[in-house]
Order: structure tokens, then C-alpha cells, then sequence
């Protein structure tokens, strides 16, 4: 029986295999998000976009129709000011060549998606790339949807054919592995201080804590 690439060691995110495609996080599809909090979408896309660059993980931006929903948001195209994001009008990013040709060129077979919606701008690429032979991860909390069903819904057929759901913080567990890495360490220490919530307040009481001499007697 054929192993799964799923499982085992090789079942992990690794940065040199990896690729990010973040779609339309646009005002207008922002304006129906009613699944999570809106700024938390906002907060953790940002977080993954950073972390993507930190690990030198190639990262793609795309919008659909921008001049009618809106440019992407600030706040992520702010992490890489130097590149413009493709603007599409296939509603299934993965049918635009100008998205798949960059993918393909890259040889890189793990694929991270995140976007609005989920049952919709998400679901359809990652399930066109599983089977083109991509093991297609959606971060999850990098997502969302017009309700809590339409996102739950999302994420459970994306399951049921093969689809990873992960988080922001996973995948950059992933991509570091060994905090022994310290190229990277750093990067990402600020990037959880910033964009992490209560961990990155834990991880600056222990910098803090590192960093107070211990009393003298």
C-alpha cells in the first residue's frame, strides 16, 4: 500500500517545498464576512504573509475584478510593496495561467491557500489543485465566509477529498521545526510578537524574563 504524504515526517510543511497564494482579501468580499471577527482575518493573513517572507516562501497576491472590489488590503500588500497582485476575473484563481504558470515555474508541490471566501475563492482552486497533484493546505483562520455554515461547510468537503486545514501559527511551526535555526528564529519571534495575540505577550514576558538579571543577595 502506497504511502500517504500526509503522514510521517514528510507529511510537514517545509519552506524550500512551499508556495502561498493569498485571493481576494478585497473590502468587498470583507463587507459579507460574517464567519470570524474581520479584523482577525486581517491580523492572521498578515501574520502568514510576514512569516512566508521571513522563510523566503514565494508568496502571491491576487484580486478578482479590483476596480469594483477593491484593492487588496493595505495591510498585506504593505509586506511586499514591490509586487502587484494579479487581477483576475475567473472567479477559481486556478483556472487564470497567470497564477498556475508562476506555481508550475516554481516546482514547489505544497501548496498553502488562504482567502475570502472560503466556500467559494478557496475551496475551488484547492480542490482543482489536489488533482493536479499539489498537497494543497488551506489556513483556515486566514479565511472566511458570508456565514459560520458557509466556512464550516468549506473546510469539511475540502477534508473529505484530501484537503490539510491548518492555522497561520501551525504552518510557521512547520516551516521552523528547530528553533535551533536561528536565520529564521528571529524573523519569526517578531512576527508572533506582533501578529500572535496572547502567545506573542507570553513570548515577550519570557524575553523580558531573559532578560532581567536575577536579584542580588
Amino acid at each position: 500500500m502506497e504511502k500517504s504524504p500526509k503522514i510521517g515526517l514528510e507529511g510537514l510543511l517545509r519552506p524550500e517545498d512551499s508556495i502561498v497564494v493569498l485571493i481576494d482579501h478585497q473590502p468587498y468580499q470583507m463587507a459579507n464576512l460574517n464567519s470570524h471577527e474581520p479584523t482577525m482575518i486581517i491580523n492572521n493573513t498578515v501574520g502568514l504573509a510576514k512569516a512566508a517572507k521571513a522563510f523566503n516562501v514565494p508568496t502571491i497576491l491576487t484580486t478578482v475584478i479590483e476596480e469594483r472590489g477593491g484593492y487588496l488590503f493595505k495591510s498585506i500588500q504593505d509586506v511586499f510593496p514591490e509586487q502587484k497582485p494579479i487581477n483576475r476575473t475567473f472567479i477559481n484563481t486556478w483556472e487564470d495561467p497567470k497564477v498556475t504558470d508562476i506555481v508550475k515555474e516554481s516546482g514547489r508541490k505544497q501548496l498553502i491557500l488562504a482567502g475570502l471566501w472560503t466556500e467559494v475563492c478557496v475551496a475551488m482552486p484547492a480542490i482543482q489543485a489536489l488533482g493536479e497533484g499539489y498537497e494543497v493546505f488551506v489556513v483556515t483562520d486566514a479565511c472566511g465566509s458570508v456565514s459560520k455554515e458557509a466556512h464550516d461547510m468549506a473546510v469539511r468537503r475540502m477534508v473529505q477529498v484530501g484537503i490539510v486545514p491548518i492555522n497561520w501559527m501551525a504552518v510557521s511551526a512547520e516551516w521552523q521545526r528547530d528553533w535551533a535555526r536561528m536565520e529564521t528564529a528571529t524573523k519569526l519571534s517578531e512576527v508572533i510578537l506582533e501578529h500572535g495575540g496572547a502567545s506573542g505577550i507570553a513570548l515577550a514576558w519570557e524575553l523580558q524574563l531573559l532578560a532581567t538579571p536575577p536579584p542580588a543577595h
